[in-house]
Protein backbone atom coordinates (compact mmCIF):
# COMPACT_ATOMS: atom_id res chain seq x y z
CA UNK A 1 0.00 0.00 0.00
CA UNK A 2 2.55 2.16 1.01
CA UNK A 3 4.56 1.51 -2.13
CA UNK A 4 1.47 2.16 -4.72
CA UNK A 5 0.60 5.56 -2.82
CA UNK A 6 4.32 6.97 -3.54
CA UNK A 7 4.72 5.44 -7.07
CA UNK A 8 0.84 6.54 -7.67
CA UNK A 9 0.35 10.58 -5.93
CA UNK A 10 2.28 12.25 -8.63
CA UNK A 11 1.35 15.10 -10.71
CA UNK A 12 0.68 12.43 -13.32
CA UNK A 13 -2.32 11.81 -11.45
CA UNK A 14 -4.00 15.06 -12.56
CA UNK A 15 -3.81 13.60 -16.36
CA UNK A 16 -7.58 12.32 -16.67
CA UNK A 17 -8.79 13.41 -12.90
CA UNK A 18 -11.34 15.98 -12.46
CA UNK A 19 -8.84 17.49 -10.01
CA UNK A 20 -6.65 18.58 -12.90
CA UNK A 21 -9.58 21.66 -13.03
CA UNK A 22 -8.96 23.31 -10.43
CA UNK A 23 -5.23 23.66 -11.07
CA UNK A 24 -6.40 25.37 -14.13
CA UNK A 25 -7.63 28.76 -12.55
CA UNK A 26 -5.65 31.53 -10.12
CA UNK A 27 -6.31 32.17 -6.71
CA UNK A 28 -7.82 30.36 -3.94
CA UNK A 29 -11.70 31.43 -4.34
CA UNK A 30 -10.97 30.59 -7.68
CA UNK A 31 -9.96 26.58 -7.09
CA UNK A 32 -12.07 26.19 -4.17
CA UNK A 33 -15.61 27.17 -5.92
CA UNK A 34 -14.49 25.27 -9.23
CA UNK A 35 -13.18 21.94 -6.80
CA UNK A 36 -16.43 22.00 -5.43
CA UNK A 37 -18.35 22.52 -8.85
CA UNK A 38 -16.55 20.14 -10.57
CA UNK A 39 -16.85 17.09 -7.76
CA UNK A 40 -20.52 17.84 -8.34
CA UNK A 41 -20.36 16.91 -11.91
CA UNK A 42 -17.84 13.99 -11.61
CA UNK A 43 -20.15 10.67 -11.88
CA UNK A 44 -20.32 8.76 -15.06
CA UNK A 45 -18.34 8.87 -18.06
CA UNK A 46 -15.26 11.10 -17.52
CA UNK A 47 -15.45 11.70 -21.65
CA UNK A 48 -19.10 12.99 -20.93
CA UNK A 49 -18.57 15.08 -17.40
CA UNK A 50 -15.25 16.50 -18.32
CA UNK A 51 -17.08 18.60 -21.02
CA UNK A 52 -19.58 20.04 -18.80
CA UNK A 53 -16.95 21.48 -16.48
CA UNK A 54 -14.35 22.99 -18.61
CA UNK A 55 -17.77 24.66 -20.25
CA UNK A 56 -18.18 26.51 -17.24
CA UNK A 57 -14.36 26.89 -16.80
CA UNK A 58 -14.55 28.21 -20.46
CA UNK A 59 -17.41 30.64 -19.72
CA UNK A 60 -16.22 32.49 -16.25
CA UNK A 61 -12.49 33.14 -18.22
CA UNK A 62 -11.20 31.02 -15.25
CA UNK A 63 -12.68 33.80 -12.44
CA UNK A 64 -15.59 31.21 -11.30
CA UNK A 65 -16.11 32.83 -7.75
CA UNK A 66 -17.32 36.27 -9.56
CA UNK A 67 -19.25 33.88 -12.29
CA UNK A 68 -21.07 32.06 -8.85
CA UNK A 69 -20.90 35.48 -6.46
CA UNK A 70 -21.80 37.97 -8.96
CA UNK A 71 -24.66 35.64 -10.81
CA UNK A 72 -23.18 36.19 -14.25
CA UNK A 73 -23.83 32.38 -14.01
CA UNK A 74 -27.81 33.03 -15.36
CA UNK A 75 -26.54 33.83 -18.63
CA UNK A 76 -24.63 30.05 -19.41
CA UNK A 77 -26.75 27.85 -17.48
CA UNK A 78 -30.71 29.70 -17.77
CA UNK A 79 -33.47 28.38 -15.39
CA UNK A 80 -34.65 25.95 -18.69
CA UNK A 81 -35.58 22.25 -18.83
CA UNK A 82 -32.82 21.54 -21.28
CA UNK A 83 -30.84 18.61 -20.10
CA UNK A 84 -27.30 20.14 -18.98
CA UNK A 85 -25.53 16.63 -17.65
CA UNK A 86 -27.56 13.16 -17.33
CA UNK A 87 -30.22 13.86 -14.31
CA UNK A 88 -28.83 17.70 -14.38
CA UNK A 89 -31.33 19.65 -15.91
CA UNK A 90 -29.99 23.83 -16.68
CA UNK A 91 -32.86 24.60 -14.66
CA UNK A 92 -31.28 22.58 -11.42
CA UNK A 93 -27.65 23.74 -12.00
CA UNK A 94 -29.30 27.41 -11.98
CA UNK A 95 -30.93 26.33 -8.44
CA UNK A 96 -27.65 24.62 -7.37
CA UNK A 97 -25.74 27.83 -8.71
CA UNK A 98 -27.84 30.13 -6.43
CA UNK A 99 -28.14 27.98 -3.21
CA UNK A 100 -24.18 28.30 -4.05
CA UNK A 101 -23.78 31.67 -4.50
CA UNK A 102 -26.67 32.33 -1.33
CA UNK A 103 -23.84 30.73 0.67
CA UNK A 104 -21.39 33.03 -1.06
CA UNK A 105 -22.92 36.24 -0.57
CA UNK A 106 -23.72 35.41 3.22
CA UNK A 107 -20.47 33.64 4.26
CA UNK A 108 -17.97 34.81 1.23
CA UNK A 109 -16.85 30.93 0.58
CA UNK A 110 -17.67 27.07 1.57
CA UNK A 111 -14.48 27.24 3.60
CA UNK A 112 -15.30 30.17 5.52
CA UNK A 113 -19.45 29.26 5.93
CA UNK A 114 -17.54 25.71 7.78
CA UNK A 115 -14.88 27.85 10.04
CA UNK A 116 -17.60 30.26 11.30
CA UNK A 117 -19.40 26.99 12.14
CA UNK A 118 -15.79 25.75 14.27
CA UNK A 119 -16.18 22.41 12.22
CA UNK A 120 -12.64 20.85 12.30
CA UNK A 121 -13.14 17.21 11.12
CA UNK A 122 -14.46 15.89 7.93
CA UNK A 123 -17.64 14.38 8.91
CA UNK A 124 -18.80 17.46 10.14
CA UNK A 125 -17.82 19.05 7.20
CA UNK A 126 -20.19 16.72 4.87
CA UNK A 127 -23.42 17.10 7.07
CA UNK A 128 -22.93 20.83 7.54
CA UNK A 129 -22.53 20.93 2.83
CA UNK A 130 -25.45 18.07 2.34
CA UNK A 131 -27.64 19.91 4.93
CA UNK A 132 -27.33 23.42 4.08
CA UNK A 133 -27.85 22.39 0.06
CA UNK A 134 -30.71 20.07 0.98
CA UNK A 135 -32.19 22.98 3.12
CA UNK A 136 -32.24 25.05 -0.25
CA UNK A 137 -34.24 21.98 -2.11
CA UNK A 138 -30.89 20.39 -3.67
CA UNK A 139 -30.83 16.98 -3.42
CA UNK A 140 -29.83 15.57 -6.61
CA UNK A 141 -26.61 17.57 -7.18
CA UNK A 142 -25.59 17.15 -3.04
CA UNK A 143 -26.68 14.11 -1.43
CA UNK A 144 -29.49 15.49 1.02
CA UNK A 145 -28.22 13.25 3.98
CA UNK A 146 -25.14 11.45 4.88
CA UNK A 147 -26.82 8.14 4.99
CA UNK A 148 -25.00 7.36 1.28
CA UNK A 149 -21.28 7.43 1.61
CA UNK A 150 -21.15 10.56 -0.22
CA UNK A 151 -18.33 10.18 -2.71
CA UNK A 152 -18.37 13.27 -4.16
CA UNK A 153 -18.25 15.41 -1.12
CA UNK A 154 -15.48 13.24 0.78
CA UNK A 155 -13.49 13.82 -2.75
CA UNK A 156 -13.32 17.87 -2.50
CA UNK A 157 -12.63 17.55 0.67
CA UNK A 158 -9.71 15.18 -0.33
CA UNK A 159 -8.59 18.20 -2.52
CA UNK A 160 -9.29 20.79 0.07
CA UNK A 161 -7.39 19.53 3.60
CA UNK A 162 -4.69 17.10 2.38
CA UNK A 163 -1.53 19.27 2.43
CA UNK A 164 1.79 18.46 1.02
CA UNK A 165 0.69 16.46 -2.42
CA UNK A 166 1.05 17.29 -5.92
CA UNK A 167 -2.97 16.43 -6.62
CA UNK A 168 -4.80 17.98 -3.55
CA UNK A 169 -4.50 21.49 -2.74
CA UNK A 170 -4.59 21.72 0.94
CA UNK A 171 -6.63 25.16 1.18
CA UNK A 172 -8.57 23.96 4.18
CA UNK A 173 -5.87 23.63 7.28
CA UNK A 174 -8.68 24.38 9.53
CA UNK A 175 -9.78 20.35 9.25
CA UNK A 176 -7.87 17.50 10.43
CA UNK A 177 -6.63 15.22 7.68
CA UNK A 178 -6.97 12.58 9.81
CA UNK A 179 -10.33 12.96 9.83
CA UNK A 180 -10.93 12.54 6.44
CA UNK A 181 -13.07 9.98 5.10
CA UNK A 182 -12.28 7.64 1.59
CA UNK A 183 -14.33 8.83 -1.33
CA UNK A 184 -16.22 5.81 -1.84
CA UNK A 185 -17.63 4.56 -4.77
CA UNK A 186 -18.04 1.26 -6.70
CA UNK A 187 -13.94 0.89 -7.88
CA UNK A 188 -12.73 1.84 -4.66
CA UNK A 189 -15.18 -0.95 -2.89
CA UNK A 190 -13.64 -3.45 -4.87
CA UNK A 191 -10.22 -2.96 -4.94
CA UNK A 192 -10.74 -2.55 -1.06
CA UNK A 193 -12.25 -6.15 -1.14
CA UNK A 194 -10.15 -8.07 -2.93
CA UNK A 195 -7.42 -6.63 -0.58
CA UNK A 196 -9.47 -8.17 2.47
CA UNK A 197 -9.78 -3.99 3.83
CA UNK A 198 -13.47 -4.96 3.81
CA UNK A 199 -16.14 -7.63 4.27
CA UNK A 200 -19.09 -6.66 2.09
CA UNK A 201 -19.32 -4.44 -1.10
CA UNK A 202 -21.53 -1.96 0.35
CA UNK A 203 -20.82 1.80 -0.65
CA UNK A 204 -23.14 3.17 2.55
CA UNK A 205 -21.23 6.08 5.07
CA UNK A 206 -20.59 3.24 7.39
CA UNK A 207 -18.86 1.19 4.86
CA UNK A 208 -16.89 3.94 3.94
CA UNK A 209 -15.82 4.73 7.55
CA UNK A 210 -14.81 1.29 8.03
CA UNK A 211 -12.51 1.28 5.21
CA UNK A 212 -10.87 4.72 6.41
CA UNK A 213 -10.09 3.19 10.06
CA UNK A 214 -8.16 0.36 7.87
CA UNK A 215 -6.38 3.01 6.17
CA UNK A 216 -5.83 4.61 9.32
CA UNK A 217 -3.95 2.02 10.32
CA UNK A 218 -1.61 1.72 7.50
CA UNK A 219 -1.18 5.87 6.93
CA UNK A 220 -2.00 6.73 10.75
CA UNK A 221 -1.52 10.64 9.88
CA UNK A 222 -2.76 10.73 6.89
CA UNK A 223 -5.83 7.88 5.49
CA UNK A 224 -6.79 9.25 2.02
CA UNK A 225 -2.94 8.69 0.99
CA UNK A 226 -4.64 4.98 1.21
CA UNK A 227 -6.93 6.57 -1.92
CA UNK A 228 -3.85 5.99 -3.99
CA UNK A 229 -3.26 2.96 -3.36
CA UNK A 230 -6.16 1.47 -3.52
CA UNK A 231 -6.59 3.48 -7.45
CA UNK A 232 -3.07 1.66 -8.06
CA UNK A 233 -3.74 -1.09 -7.21
CA UNK A 234 -6.68 -1.24 -9.61
CA UNK A 235 -4.21 -0.04 -12.47
CA UNK A 236 -1.69 -2.65 -11.31
CA UNK A 237 -4.12 -5.08 -11.63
Amino acid sequence: MEKLARRYETADFLDGDPSWFMHQVDGDNNKETLAFIASCLSYGSRKQFFPKIQYILDRSKGNVYDWVLRGYFEHDIPDTKECYYRLYTFSLMNRFLKAYQKLMIKYGSLGNYLQINNITDALSAVRFITSYFASNNIEVIVPKDTKSSCKRVCMFLRWMVRDGSPVDLGLWTFIDKRTLIIPMDTHVVQEAFAMGLLTSKSTSMTSARKLTAKLTEIFPEDPLKGDFALFGYGINK
